[in-house]
């Protein structure tokens, strides 16, 4: 026994050092941004962007993606991410968890619509009743909860076929599969740009801020000014620069990506969304 103890009291001191590294070891958080393309562009999009703002923040990210938006913002609400770029967290409820506002893609204003192929015989929502209307996914509120929530007022009945993602909603239009879709003008560009399909509007919304950057309250709050100002920093800074004209370029985007500061009064026009919205939306 005597022998036994000596040899523990000879090992505290090292034994004490390996639990003090491990306790100083940084965390690392999991980055969900909702999948607005399919998962290998979000992925190209996302993982360089990612990567520099872990280095310049000094807090350490992981890009973590579902297999559709719905997935990905399923990590969220299960607590499994503390970092997201979302208009997910805007309903009464999910507001409830506590997540704040600390920037934005620094893009005008997105706008829901229903658009159709730019040949398609159809010039009003009513043509589309009985039809099969696609959708990125049951999350997506600027594609999909704005956008049906307009056929509902209107008295349209379709048929709803989620597809995961929004470059997959359009897949289903222009192959024929679905009579139109609802749709983000943002992403209608950017892929209209891509992919050189042309579509006409049958219907636009009013105005909605671009996705949020978002942190969780379990985040202390000087690693979230930490990685905000990484975001906020990177247009001015000719690495990060560089990163995000790679990003516009691949996705086709309209104007320069960058972001900016904003904070949860910049959502507004979402939580009047959710006031006014068809219960089933909620």
């Amino acid at each position: 026994m005597r022998t036994i103890f000596l040899v523990l009291i000879a090992h505290l001191p090292a034994l004490m050092l390996a639990g003090t590294a491990a306790a100083a070891t940084p965390p690392v958080y999991n980055f969900s941004p909702v999948n607005q393309y399919n998962l290998q562009v979000s992925a190209s999009f996302w993982n360089p962007i990612v990567r520099y703002v872990s280095e310049k923040s000094g807090v350490t990210l992981n890009l973590k993606l579902g297999r559709t938006s719905a997935d990905t913002t399923s990590f969220v609400l299960a607590r499994e991410v503390d970092f997201a770029f979302t208009n997910h967290l805007f309903s009464p409820e999910r507001s409830k968890m506590g997540w704040t506002v600390f920037g934005r893609r620094n893009a005008a204003p997105v706008r829901a619509q229903i658009v159709v192929a730019a040949d398609a015989k159809v010039s009003s929502l009513a043509e589309l009743g009985n039809s099969i209307v696609a959708f990125p996914g049951p999350e997506a509120l600027i594609a999909y909860k704005v956008a049906y929530s307009q056929l509902l007022r209107e008295n349209v009945p379709v048929t709803v076929a989620f597809a995961g993602n929004m470059d997959a909603a359009f897949t289903q239009l222009f192959s024929g599969r679905a009579k139109a879709a609802g749709a983000n003008s943002q992403l209608v560009q950017n892929y209209s740009g891509r992919e050189n399909k042309k579509f006409r509007v049958l219907w636009s919304s009013g105005p909605f801020n671009d996705l949020a950057l978002m942190a969780s309250p379990r985040v202390p709050k000087d690693q979230v000014r930490a990685v905000a100002a990484a975001f906020l920093g990177m247009q001015r800074d000719p690495e990060g620069r560089k990163i995000l004209e790679a990003a516009s370029e691949l996705v086709h985007a309209p104007e320069p990506l960058s972001f900016t500061a904003a904070t949860d009064a910049d959502y507004a026009a979402y939580r009047r969304f959710y006031a006014d919205a068809p219960a089933e939306l909620r």
